[in-house]
């Protein structure tokens, strides 16, 4: 396979289509599920909220995204090891994580900033060459 030399600055670009696309799909389910209320108990709505959750425009966007992140990801694994592309994945952690804090109010912690620490540490880490 490719050596990190040979690897060309666009074909990073399937890898963060790859992220954008996932993160976008994340947070569009997590937007509209939070809209549509709590999942319930009867046999009968529950098949009514997610025949109604899967019609909304903005969560079927959301599964375009996920099936347009898969070709990207395919795409990436014609450019890349996997074991080099895959850990780039986790950059949807962070993402998701300060969009979340951002546009959802999500809490924000110690451990949270101590995780995304860890993970950029661990991309510089396995993305050296050697």
């Amino acid at each position: 396979m490719n050596s990190m030399k040979s690897y060309k600055l666009f074909d990073f670009v399937y890898i963060l289509m790859t992220v954008l696309l996932t993160v976008f799909g994340q947070l569009v389910f997590k937007w509209r599920m939070d809209m549509k209320g709590e999942f319930p108990q009867g046999v009968a709505s529950k098949f009514q909220y997610i025949i109604w959750a899967y019609l909304d425009p903005w969560i079927i966007s959301g599964f375009i995204a996920a099936f347009l992140a898969s070709m990207f990801w395919s795409i990436t694994l014609t450019k890349f090891e996997l074991s080099f592309a895959y850990p780039f994945t986790s950059l949807s952690f962070i993402l998701v994580l300060f969009l979340s804090t951002l546009l959802f109010k999500e809490p924000f912690t110690m451990n949270k900033l101590l995780g995304v620490l860890l993970i950029i540490g661990g991309l510089i880490i396995i993305s050296k060459n050697g």
